[in-house]
């Protein structure tokens, strides 16, 4: 299972790992990988508003995220729920602490922003795990889709809801409202 160490957060200025990519194909379009030697930094849907645009600069690098690669064409193809996956994430301690947290959800299961927030000792904070969840550069592989509204329903999903809804399927989890 993957793990996320402690790291300070990221410069303004993207690092040499930002600066090399991978695309990968999936059922919901196009994914964008960032990372290297140290580990994945980023899983983007190419088409999202947010997504990093490749650039000048920017190198091509297959091999280092082709583990990534193949474990997300297993994911799709319905012969793997979890990823082992080496993570270079930069983020706040507590964005940290969260996103640790969201590895603990299981495939086929879901957790309330309110629940995460009670795991990582920070009961009342449902809105600052919202704020965190949206902030993961790693989706799928650290699992924010699994998160869901207090009363069951499919919100906040950055990817949009169909997204959300079509992963969550995927992995046979119950569907509340949506």
């Amino acid at each position: 299972m993957a793990r996320i160490e402690a790291q300070a957060p990221s410069p303004s200025t993207p690092t040499e790992a930002l600066l090399r990519y991978s695309l990968v194909d999936s059922p919901l379009g196009a994914i964008l990988l960032t990372g290297g030697p140290a580990g994945l930094s980023g899983l983007h849907f190419a088409d999202h508003d947010h997504a990093p645009t490749v650039g000048a600069g920017w190198v091509r690098d297959d091999l280092p995220l082709q583990p990534v690669a193949q474990q997300l064409g297993e994911y799709f193809a319905g012969t793997r729920l979890t990823f082992e996956v080496a993570l270079d994430l930069r983020g706040t301690p507590f964005q940290l602490l969260v996103w640790q947290a969201l590895l603990g959800i299981g495939p086929g299961t879901t957790r309330t922003y309110a629940q995460v927030a009670h795991e990582v000792g920070r009961p009342g904070s449902a809105r600052a795990v919202g704020a965190a969840v949206g902030r993961n550069p790693v989706s799928l592989v650290v699992p924010c889709h699994r998160v869901v509204g207090s009363d069951g329903t499919l919100v906040g999903y950055g990817w949009g809801l169909d997204r959300k809804r079509w992963l969550l399927q995927h992995e046979g989890a119950p569907l509340g409202r949506s």
